[in-house]
Formats: C-alpha cells, sequence, structure tokens
C-alpha cells in the first residue's frame, strides 16, 4: 500500500496514517452489528430470514394479516389492560431472535413503572429469564421517568420504553406484561423479530433479574446480581440509589467499589472496581449524561448542595466480562467524608455515629475529628453507609432458566420512592 503525504505536518502524518490504518475497523464497525445474521447491514443473510412485527394490530405476526380491524385504519393499535391480568406481547414457536421492543402506556406514574411487570420465557421453560418492573427493566428506576439512550436502552422524550438488546431463541419465546395495580392501563406495543435464525451452539440466552435492599446493612455489600451456575457473559445492569435522610446531606456517597465473583470465588473477587462514580466512567463526583455504555442518567436533588436519588447503568460491551462456573456481582454502600462535616453532623444529633472503612469495629469519635481538622480542616475519609439500592442486572448464559425468581412484591418495590 503506498501512502503519499507529502506537504502534510508531522502531526496531521501521523493522524494520517493512523486514520488509515483504522478505517477498515471503523468501516466494519459502522456496518456490522451483533444483532445481524449477515457480516454487513446490506448484505443478505445466509439463509432465508422472517422479519416480523407483534403488535396489537397482529399479535400472532402473521403474514399478509395485519391491521385488518377497521377496513386497515388503524383499527387495533392498543389495548386496556386490566388490573391484575396480563397480556402476551409475542408467543412464539420455532427458533428466532428478538431484535427491538418497544412499550409505551398512558399511565406512567411511580407505581405503573414499578407495577408493571415484564416476564420472557425461552425455550418451552417453566421460570422466566427476565423478571423485572417494567420501568427499571427499559433504564427508569426509582419511578421515575427521564429522556435518555445508550446502547441498549432508550426513551427519547421520556415517556416510551425502548430495547435493542438481542435476545436469542432456539425453539421458541414469550413475553408477558402483567399489571399488578389496582387501576387498568392502556398499552401499546412493538416487538420486532427475525425468525428461523440458525442459532449455534454457542449462542446464549438473555437474561434480567431486578431486586431492591432498602435499607442496605452496614458492611454488607449489595447484591446486583445473586450468584448463578453456568457459563456466559455479564452484559451490564441499571442501578437506583436513593440516599439515607439522616447523612445524605452534602455528603457524597458514592466510594462503593463493584465486585465480580467469577468461577468459585469465595471471601474476594476477581474484579473489583475504585468507586461507584469510576464504574460509570466518571470521577469526583457525578453530573447527568448519557453515553453508549455507561451513564448517570438520573440526579433527584433537594437542592444543589444535596442528592437524595440517582440512576446509574454500565454495559460492558467494551470489556466483557465471561464466566464459565458461576458469578455473582454486588457493590459496596460507602460514602466520602470531610471529617468537618461528620462533626457538625454529631453536633446536630449526638446519636448518629459513623463507622470506619474495616471490620466494622470502629466508629469515628468526636475527639479523634477534632484532632485531625485541626490539622488538616480538609481532611476526609470513606465511611461505611445504609441506602436504599437497587438494581436490574442484564446478562447471557447458556441455559434458559437463572432459578432466581421471583421478584419482591409490589409493596416492597413501591416502597420509600422519592
Amino acid at each position: 500500500m503506498l501512502i503519499n503525504i507529502t506537504g502534510i505536518g508531522r502531526r496531521r502524518k501521523l493522524l494520517y496514517i493512523i486514520l488509515l490504518l483504522l478505517s477498515p475497523v471503523m468501516l466494519v464497525s459502522c456496518v456490522s452489528s451483533p444483532q445481524s445474521s449477515s457480516s454487513a447491514i446490506y448484505q443478505m443473510p445466509e439463509r432465508p430470514l422472517r422479519s416480523r412485527l407483534y403488535s396489537y394490530e397482529n399479535r400472532n405476526a402473521a403474514k399478509g394479516e395485519g391491521g385488518k380491524k377497521l377496513f386497515g385504519r388503524k383499527g387495533s393499535a392498543c389495548l386496556i389492560l386490566p388490573a391484575g391480568e396480563s397480556i402476551t406481547l409475542a408467543d412464539i414457536k420455532g427458533s428466532g431472535t428478538i431484535r427491538r421492543i418497544w412499550f409505551v402506556m398512558f399511565k406512567r406514574e411511580p407505581k405503573f413503572l414499578r407495577g408493571m411487570k415484564i416476564e420472557m420465557y425461552w425455550d418451552g421453560a417453566k421460570t422466566p429469564a427476565v423478571e423485572g418492573p417494567i420501568g427499571d427493566f427499559f433504564g427508569h428506576t426509582m419511578g421515575n421517568m427521564v429522556a435518555f439512550q445508550n446502547q441498549f436502552f432508550s426513551s427519547p422524550g421520556a415517556r416510551t420504553f425502548v430495547s435493542t438488546v438481542p435476545m436469542p431463541f432456539r425453539e421458541s419465546a414469550r413475553v408477558v406484561v402483567t399489571n399488578e395495580t389496582d387501576e387498568l392501563n392502556v398499552v401499546y406495543y412493538e416487538l420486532s423479530t427475525t425468525e428461523d435464525d440458525n442459532h449455534g451452539n454457542d449462542m446464549l440466552y438473555f437474561h434480567s433479574f431486578w431486586r431492591r435492599e432498602n435499607p442496605t446493612e452496614l458492611r454488607r455489600d449489595m447484591t446486583i446480581l445473586p450468584r448463578i451456575e453456568g457459563k456466559g457473559l455479564f452484559l451490564g445492569c441499571l442501578l437506583g440509589i436513593r440516599m439515607n435522610s439522616c447523612c445524605n446531606r452534602d455528603m457524597w456517597w458514592g466510594e462503593g467499589e463493584v465486585k465480580m465473583y467469577l468461577d468459585g470465588d469465595s471471601e474476594f473477587p476477581t474484579i473489583v472496581g475504585t468507586g461507584t462514580e469510576d464504574y460509570v466512567g466518571d470521577g469526583y463526583g457525578l453530573p447527568v449524561f448519557n453515553e453508549p455504555y455507561q451513564g448517570c442518567s438520573l440526579l433527584i436533588e433537594q437542592d444543589p448542595n444535596i442528592v437524595i436519588a440517582t440512576s446509574l447503568y454500565r454495559f460492558h460491551t467494551p470489556d466483557p466480562i465471561y464466566f464459565y462456573k458461576d458469578i455473582r456481582v454486588t457493590i459496596q454502600v460507602m460514602g466520602g467524608y470531610l471529617f468537618s462535616r461528620m462533626l457538625e453532623v454529631m453536633d446536630e444529633d449526638p446519636t448518629i455515629r459513623f463507622m470506619k472503612a474495616g471490620d466494622g469495629t470502629e466508629y469515628y469519635t468526636r475527639e479523634e475529628l477534632k484532632e485531625c481538622i485541626a490539622k488538616d480542616p480538609g481532611y476526609s475519609a470513606v465511611v461505611e453507609r445504609t441506602d436504599d439500592y437497587c438494581s436490574t442486572a442484564y446478562w447471557y448464559m447458556d441455559s434458559p432458566e437463572n432459578q432466581l425468581g421471583p421478584i419482591a412484591e409490589l409493596s416492597e418495590r413501591l416502597a420509600d420512592l422519592p
């Protein structure tokens, strides 16, 4: 390959060479997709695939049967889902891949975000591989909706629920939404698939599970993904955090490290991060931001200095987390406090104590804090906390069942939302 770089400045020469070297990779990444059955978006697949859309206008996605009601003039765009009832968005027989899910409901208050539940079953399994509140599953946590977009989920106007996670299956797929609230709701949905996909032996099933700890316990890490056995890939997670009212103040809450216990790890993990905001790619605090693999999509503030709740997400597409026997994922619940602020809080409420990071036997004393402040007013340290954490874990594994369900009852899901 001959490259003529005559007349180009040194820095431009280097940039030009780098771009030429990277251009084939960039081209492939632009036109290829892990969701595509062909090597490029403009190439036909090696075997014929059926493109189908499940909606209330064509519930079985039958060929040539869509939109027949009202002479084809939008006769069944939506449905009424009564309290306590379920709707099957898709019941598919044979192999295929769910490519996109779009969902919207007329009532989107917190009780519906947490009270409408989504479940997905693969290959005739009796228990769901996916189970969670519909809001949290699609990226809206703590009972709040915000506009955001990342690699796998989006909500352009803070009203809709969109997933583009590829979800393959060999024999069948069933997607169910249940209204567990005490009121009816109006639902629209579109579920796009390709069918008759030829999935190889290395295919993994998509899984997701929601859980909450309200409140967490001192020195006991919050569990994002309980231990599961099998082999697969941890895709990522969504975290919702409501700060403890007695010590949120203007105290930093996000020192907890994410831990991943892989393939037989017991007391200590193989993978451990350096802090909560570090896990989503930021540092020294968190603004609102949305990027493909990481983000802080929500900050609820009591005033400019006091954050009372937040929502974070992280996807491990660039840094895949593989497991071959088992996996468990947790996050520490810790904060970083100025000694001066700890002393002020203890002056206001003498019953409040601050546990040191360590074995759980030591607390900061007023005398110790005063002595350190006298030496350096800016002194700070990591402190154990208790907060309200919820998580939605996403992963792929070699089995269509994970044995984790069921999720918490509706009353627990709705309690203490900010």
